[in-house]
């Protein structure tokens, strides 16, 4: 066989894999813009060429044949690397440049992710950025964006997605409202308190907990409920009883000593805490400046410390919240 012969049946070979695809000459020659007999003919080549019989051919189907099969993984392995080659060219040979649209649910969009769309339309000067902020479902076809963000256990059937980082809920109160109505000791002691939460449902009121295999549901009240959780915060602060918080939100203002985590080591369970995805509509070839803006919030939220939830000092209530 000639040296230069395999370089000749390159195309050839790139027909065979579609072909192979889409399951007739038919469905190939649709996608590639040929007629089918010369599909049909560009297979003839390539069996002659290798002299080898690459399908078994019936009036219902095509089928690989043993050799077929082995041929056909090698011709895989050159449209994946002429298709690294082509994203090669991309990083190196364009700029990230267009719209990016995203929808994030607010307290997320505010705090974590405005901050690394900031650095990143002063890196790449070329790009924007509609970003969306929205605590409803957002469609990504009917609310008119490119990615969303949702706190979900994994992307939903017919979306592609990324998982960027966990989010985690406290529940907080002040030292001095502890030091005033008594530290709870137990997720049932909250009857006894003014909680502040989301408010949005009825079963925002029943508080979850678990530590090690003890499940605990409570059902409590307040004074005053937001589904803001910077005004819950602010509320919190103001000492109007115990809040669920997002950790990112809380964070600060426990470095601070301002308030304090309140039963630490129960986890507290919200159908708002879990794995933050960043989703979207699955794509062979993604643009570049999709796969750089997912590439940037990545690497950004890996190292967020708003997302750290190790134990400040001076944040553990049962540590004497009359003191502080």
């Amino acid at each position: 066989m000639s040296n230069n012969l395999p370089i000749s049946l390159l195309g050839e070979m790139a027909i065979f894999v579609r072909v192979v695809e889409r399951g007739s000459f038919t469905g190939a020659a649709r996608e590639l813009g040929m007629s089918t007999s010369s599909v049909s003919r560009s297979i003839s080549r390539l069996e002659r060429a290798l002299g080898t019989k690459l399908l078994q051919r019936t009036t219902r189907r095509l089928r690989l044949s043993e050799s077929g099969q082995a041929i056909h993984e090698r011709c895989l392995d050159m449209m994946s690397a002429a298709r690294s080659i082509v994203s090669i060219s991309e990083e190196y040979g364009r700029e990230v440049s267009g719209s990016i649209r995203v929808s994030a649910p607010k307290a997320i969009g505010r705090v974590l992710i405005h901050p690394h769309i900031l650095r990143f339309l002063d890196t790449y000067t070329k790009a924007d950025v509609r970003l969306v902020l929205d605590d409803r479902h957002v469609d990504l076809i009917d609310g008119d964006v490119d990615m969303v963000l949702r706190v979900t256990d994994r992307p939903p059937p017919g979306l592609a997605g990324r998982r960027l980082s966990k989010i985690e809920h406290a529940i907080c109160a002040t030292p001095q409202y502890l030091a005033k109505h008594g530290t709870p000791t137990h997720p049932r002691d909250l009857v006894e308190h003014s909680c502040l939460c989301l408010g949005e449902m009825p079963g925002d009121a029943r508080w979850r907990f678990k530590c090690g295999d003890e499940a605990v549901t409570v059902n409590v009240r307040g004074r005053y409920w937001a589904n803001h959780t910077e005004v819950r915060l602010e509320g919190v602060q103001a000492h109007l009883g115990i809040g669920s918080l997002p950790f990112f939100t809380a964070r600060r203002a426990l470095h601070r000593g301002e308030i304090v985590r309140v039963l630490p080591e129960w986890e507290f369970i919200t159908g708002y805490c879990g794995d933050l995805w960043l989703l979207y509509t699955p794509t062979r070839y993604m643009p570049l400046k999709f796969r750089v803006f997912i590439d940037h919030l990545a690497a950004g939220l890996e190292h967020e410390p708003a997302l750290d939830m190790t134990e400040p000092a001076g944040t553990n209530a049962q540590a004497n919240p009359g003191s502080v």
